[in-house]
């Protein structure tokens, strides 16, 4: 039975006269925030100079994967008859995005803090280059990273299995990329790739720490690395530990800024779920463990176990 399209259902042309009247507003409601965007108070990048795009470094990421990790994240198969061209066409790609993106954020801050010329396009492709020449140094690093989440988790039935899903390794991944960015003095992006690690993982590693090789991040949700972390090499460290600095007044941002806040952790520590280790004085020593839900902000010997009193349980 065809319905008669003359028999319109009258609720639904005053649904559309209503839609009219509320659509009608729009031209000054984007009036307003238009006007707003002039706020000496709100922050806006409202300029003829690009400001880097969070979308390219999420591309610029997912490329470096490719090459880090060649084989796996990519949906060409890769073999060794294609691995010249391939890996030639990606390095190519990646240049191109990394330093349009690099001289994007030197050229904010030339503009924003009104900092003399430093020839933002030429540095740009400078530090593109310097990156990608470190990509084999990173390989072998990350290496080692998921070599010693594979001997430390009986769960991880392969290296695969590590590469393709423990959010540890995506963090690392985007970490160790970021790291040498920031050891560049690259602004910005840096921070943008591992807080795009975080947004995906729970977990936060500020791109300034220093991190050691055949680093294991286990779980991982809820970990927080501060800037001035020094960790190193055969750390294994569990989900919701913190590594921060001691609270500081309000002011005093700019007399610390730069300065160590953040504790070291030595060679071959194990750092248990829940644990808080503050302060840029405390050095937790090599080959110690801290338990589960300890709060730390004095240094720890060498081969020391520091652990909570085991609680009473109450049954009711």
């Amino acid at each position: 039975m065809k319905k008669d399209i003359n028999k319109i259902d009258p609720s639904c042309r005053i649904d559309a006269e209503s839609l009219s009247r509320f659509k009608q507003q729009l031209p000054d409601v984007a009036e307003s925030i238009i006007d707003s965007c002039y706020d000496k108070e709100s922050f806006t990048h409202i300029d003829y100079e690009p400001i880097p795009s969070e979308g390219y470094v999420v591309d610029i990421i997912n490329k470096l994967r490719e090459v880090l990790f060649p084989g796996y994240f990519t949906r060409e198969k890769i073999d060794p008859g294609n691995l010249k061209y391939y890996m030639g066409q990606a390095v190519s790609v990646l240049f191109d995005m990394l330093s349009i993106q690099i001289a994007h954020s030197i050229r904010h801050d030339c503009f924003r803090y009104d900092l003399p010329c430093t020839e933002c396009d030429e540095q740009g492709q400078k530090m593109a280059l310097s990156l990608l020449g470190s990509i084999p140094s990173i390989r072998k690093t990350l290496a080692t990273d998921v070599r010693a989440v594979y001997e430390g988790d009986p769960a991880a039935k392969s290296h695969d299995e590590i590469i393709f899903s423990y959010p540890g390794i995506f963090a690392m991944t985007v970490f160790r990329v970021a790291h040498k960015l920031f050891e560049l003095q690259v602004p910005l992006l840096p921070r943008i790739m591992t807080e795009h690690a975080h947004s995906l993982t729970g977990i936060d590693i500020h791109p300034g720490a220093d991190i050691g090789k055949s680093f294991v991040i286990d779980h991982g949700t809820g970990v927080v690395v501060g800037e001035t972390t020094v960790i190193g090499k055969n750390v294994r460290i569990y989900q919701g530990v913190t590594l921060g600095a001691l609270s500081l007044p309000k002011d005093a941002g700019e007399q610390l800024r730069g300065k160590k806040r953040h504790p070291t952790i030595e060679d071959d520590v194990i750092v248990y779920s829940g644990a808080t280790i503050l302060g840029g004085d405390t050095v937790i020593g090599a080959r110690s463990v801290i338990g589960g839900n300890v709060w730390i902000t004095k240094s720890v010997p060498p081969d020391t176990k520091v652990i909570m009193e085991t609680p009473k349980l109450v049954y009711r």
